[in-house]
């Protein structure tokens, strides 16, 4: 058990230094290590535990210590949140203090525009990840991009989320898809 406790540590302290553009950023990895290199979950599994993060109150990040739940109860829990968030908190502890002493500096503009396109493909990874682990078709790819591009143009995400459940549901009505999408 120390061994998996430190393993789901190690696993989640590195991300806390990557997680550029939040949780997202880092899904993809998160799920190649706790599915494909430690086998603490299956590719359904994992969708799952995201499923729950997401509608659960908080940051989406919090997933982490669903995984660490998974695969340690409690300790496994507290292991995982500790390396994804403690990390990262401390570094931004000094990051924050660096960054308020230099103002509009060249050096802190260049960082800005550097770090968005790298955030946006992190974030980019994590959603094919997802969508790779749940199987999912092209409905759910066309939909994605639909909507991706619905909110691109300045809609809605309540009026974009509203089109996309009346469009399955009346889909699943008519008998196009089954109920799970």
């Amino acid at each position: 058990m120390p061994d998996r406790l430190l393993a789901l540590f190690l696993v989640f302290a590195p991300l806390s230094l990557v997680s550029l553009g939040g949780g997202p950023s880092i899904f993809a990895e998160m799920q190649r290590q706790a599915v494909e290199v430690h086998h603490w979950m299956t590719p359904q599994e994992f969708t799952e535990l995201f499923a729950i993060s997401r509608a659960a109150p908080g940051p989406g990040s919090l997933i982490s210590a669903l995984v660490g739940w998974q695969a340690a109860g409690f300790a496994g829990a507290l292991a995982a949140a500790l390396g994804l968030y403690g990390p990262s908190s401390l570094m931004m502890l000094a990051v924050g203090h660096w960054w308020r002493r230099r103002g509009d500096s060249p050096a802190r503009k260049v960082i800005e525009r550097g770090l968005a396109p790298l955030a946006v493909g992190l974030i980019f990874a994590g959603v094919l990840t997802l969508l790779r682990a749940d199987g999912a078709g092209w409905l759910e790819v066309a939909t994605l991009l639909a909507s991706a591009a619905a909110l691109l143009r300045g809609a809605s995400p309540y009026l974009v989320m509203l089109v996309v459940a009346l469009l399955y549901a009346g889909l699943q009505q008519a008998g196009a898809i089954g109920s799970g999408g």
